[in-house]
């Protein structure tokens, strides 16, 4: 093999690990949200876990996070919970470095 194919090989590697990191970061901060989302709710125990399980079969709808974020915005206004569009975005920020450091930390 040459030094090109080897860099190709890494390259792609590389670029198959970030995506595998990329879903499982998408996936915990979903699930955190959910969580979160579900407390401004007011449920709690196995309500609230399943709420965060909704929160994240509503990202497999489209390519993004405006499916999740239309989830969790239809939801607060159904349910009359006082959060502007900036503050559920930031949360959905503010999570994603959170599932990062998790997953990073293995746990």
């Amino acid at each position: 093999m040459s030094t090109f194919d080897n860099r190709e090989q890494g390259f792609e590697s590389k670029f198959a690990h970030d995506e595998e990191l990329r879903f499982k970061a998408t996936a915990r901060r979903n699930k955190l949200l959910g969580l979160w989302a579900a407390d401004k709710l007011g449920l709690a125990g196995e309500e609230a876990a399943a709420y965060a399980k909704e929160v994240v079969r509503s990202d497999f709808e489209e390519a993004g996070d405006e499916d999740v974020f239309r989830k969790i915005r239809g939801d607060f206004d159904n349910g009359k919970v006082e959060q502007s569009d900036h503050q559920i975005r930031r949360t959905m920020d503010e999570l994603m470095h959170t599932a990062i450091d998790q997953i990073q930390k293995g746990e």
